[in-house]
Parts: structure tokens; C-alpha cells; sequence
């Protein structure tokens, strides 16, 4: 009896021992979770003001007054230092930036000098016409390019993979404006399937809006989809030849099993850097791709901003296309640590 009470009792410790480590290990994990979620916010936090910086250190040096663009050519001496006071261009750059920054924690990114309205609601009419372009561009580039480049990869040296590689070639060399005039006169000049350009807001028609995307998100997603391609290939090829993924087919698991669990999953941390960098490719290609196809879109809004010498319009426009970038980016930090926890051990 005395021994058998001796084994429960060292039963229970070794229970109490493996929850207590068990526990311990929890905590740890979500402390270093943590941690890695900091880190990653407050880089993604010192990027978006270094970049405000930059662009409000290099409006300073462009040419062009903005107080002679709103009085013109005929102006009195006295109304251009009123209007220059007014606008805080007469005091010193460091000043007006920090001021600038205040402002626009309240939510208040100033005044437009061309069009005289808020910044602020200028942009955000804006965001429903870029932000669907580019998020189907993107989820269609990542239709075309993944399975394509896994194909390839599974076909390596076959006629398949040659001719995915120089379509791919193709597809980098065509600058966008030229694909998005090439499909502008197949589908809407000679099959008349769709606009030709053009806008109408979601509120007004949904279906028309919708097929007014359909060749602004075309044009973007297959010029992207090139690029991505080549990368799915290679980064399946990297991982296919590795010792584990042989070990895994000599053990007899399906071709299916093993491309799923063992590559697909180890390919992706490439491929999510790459989504990542054509997120900030796709908002730059759409400023020439709202021009070509005259949809107002945020890069539209910047583009006439910065001809028309609107430094507080484009301090806007870049600050939000840089919130956006960031933000994606962070994102994609995050699936990192979720596809392979060692990077949050980092």
C-alpha cells in the first residue's frame, strides 16, 4: 500500500511537472509572439514617417511657387506675402512638416491649392476606384502565376516549361501602357465586348463599374503574373530538390500529400515576398494605367497634383500610397511568423 501511494504520488508530480512546462512553454511562445508583433508594427510605424520626410524634403527642392499658382500671373506684392502667410510657406521647413504631422493625427491632411478641397476627402473618393483595381489585379496574377509555375516546375526541361518561360520573358518586356492599348483595341474597338475607358461609381451601377476594371485589371494583373510565374517556378524547383521532400516520397506519400505539406508550404515564404513587392508595383503601374484608361483613381489624383505643383495633394496621395505599401508589408511579416515560427525566434 505504502509503495502504491509512493507511485500515485510520483505519478501526479510528473503530471504536475509536464503541465507546468507545458504552461511555461505557452507562455514563452506568446511572449516571443508578442514581441515579434512589436518589433514589426514599430518598424512598419518609423518606415511611414521616414518616407513622409523624404517626400516633404524633396517637394522642397521641385520647382514651381504654389502661391504664384493660385494668384496667377497678375498679383500685388502685398497678396502674394498674405496669401504665402496663410498658407505657412513662410515659416521654416522643420516647423511646418512637425506642424504638418499634428494635423494629420487629427485626421486632417490639409487643403488642396488646386482644387480647394480637403485632402483628406479628395483621397478617400479616390480609394474605391484604386484599391479594387489593385487587389484583383493582384488576386488575378495569383490565379494565373501559381498554378502555372508549380506545372512548369512538376515539368521541368518539357515543352510546357520552355514556352511558360518565354511567355514569361514576353510578359516582362511589354511595358503596360502598350498591353493596356493592345487590349483597349482588341476587346473594345474590334469585339466591342467592353469600354474602352472610363469610369462610373459602384453607387451609380455596379456591373458597368465592374467592367470597367475588367481591362485596368488585366492589363496590371498580367504584367505581374509574368514575373510571379518565374518565381513559383524557381522557388518549387529550390525546395523539390531538398532531402526531406525526397525522404517524404521514399516513405511513399502521394505526389499530391507531399506538394502540398512539404514544398508548397516552404515555397510560399518566397512567393509572399514577392506579393508584397508587387503590391507597391501595382499602385505605381496603376498611376500609367488610370491614365491610359482615364479612371480617377488615387494614382490619377497624384499624377495632376504633382503637375499642377500641389505640394499639400501630393504630400497626401504618397503618404497614403506609402500607408498602404507599409501596410502590406507588415502583413506579410506576420504571415512569415505564421508559415514558419522559427522567424519569430529572430
Amino acid at each position: 500500500m505504502a509503495r502504491a501511494a509512493s507511485l500515485s504520488h510520483k505519478s501526479r508530480g510528473l503530471r504536475s511537472t509536464a503541465h507546468g512546462s507545458s504552461a511555461c512553454f505557452a507562455v514563452t511562445l506568446w511572449a516571443v509572439t508578442l514581441n515579434f508583433l512589436i518589433r514589426r508594427v514599430l518598424t512598419a510605424l518609423l518606415t511611414l514617417v521616414l518616407s513622409s520626410a523624404l517626400v516633404f524634403s524633396a517637394l522642397l527642392i521641385v520647382p514651381g511657387d504654389p502661391v504664384q499658382l493660385i494668384l496667377g500671373l497678375n498679383y500685388e506684392p502685398t497678396q502674394y506675402a498674405l496669401l504665402k502667410t496663410q498658407l505657412g510657406l513662410d515659416r521654416p521647413p522643420l516647423e511646418r512638416f512637425v506642424t504638418w504631422w499634428e494635423a494629420l493625427l487629427r485626421g486632417d491632411m490639409g487643403r488642396s491649392l488646386s482644387l480647394n478641397t480637403g485632402v483628406t476627402e479628395l483621397v478617400v473618393t479616390r480609394l474605391p476606384v484604386t484599391m479594387p483595381l489593385v487587389i484583383l489585379s493582384s488576386l488575378v496574377s495569383l490565379l494565373i502565376a501559381i498554378p502555372a509555375g508549380i506545372f512548369a516546375a512538376r515539368r521541368k526541361g518539357t515543352v510546357f516549361d520552355v514556352l511558360t518561360v518565354a511567355l514569361t520573358q514576353t510578359g516582362l518586356a511589354i511595358p503596360s501602357f502598350w498591353l493596356g492599348l493592345m487590349l483597349i483595341l482588341l476587346f473594345a474597338v474590334t469585339l466591342g465586348w467592353l469600354p474602352a475607358n472610363g469610369w462610373t461609381a459602384w453607387s451609380e451601377d455596379p456591373v458597368k463599374a465592374a467592367r470597367s476594371l475588367v481591362l485596368p485589371v488585366l492589363t496590371l494583373a498580367l504584367g505581374q503574373a509574368a514575373g510571379l510565374v518565374r518565381m513559383v517556378r524557381g522557388s518549387v524547383l529550390e525546395v523539390m530538390g531538398l532531402d526531406y521532400v525526397r525522404t517524404a516520397r521514399s516513405k511513399g506519400l502521394l505526389e499530391g500529400l507531399v506538394m502540398r505539406r512539404h514544398i508548397l508550404r516552404n515555397a510560399y515564404i518566397n512567393i509572399l515576398t514577392l506579393v508584397g513587392i508587387q503590391f507597391g508595383q501595382l499602385l505605381a503601374g496603376g498611376i500609367v494605367v488610370e491614365t491610359v484608361f482615364a479612371i480617377p483613381g488615387l494614382g490619377k489624383l497624384g499624377l495632376d497634383a504633382v503637375r499642377s505643383t500641389d505640394f499639400p495633394l501630393v504630400q497626401g496621395v504618397v503618404l497614403v500610397i506609402a500607408g498602404l505599401i507599409v501596410t502590406v508589408n507588415l502583413i506579410v511579416d506576420l504571415l512569415y511568423g505564421t508559415l514558419d515560427p522559427r522567424i519569430r525566434y529572430d
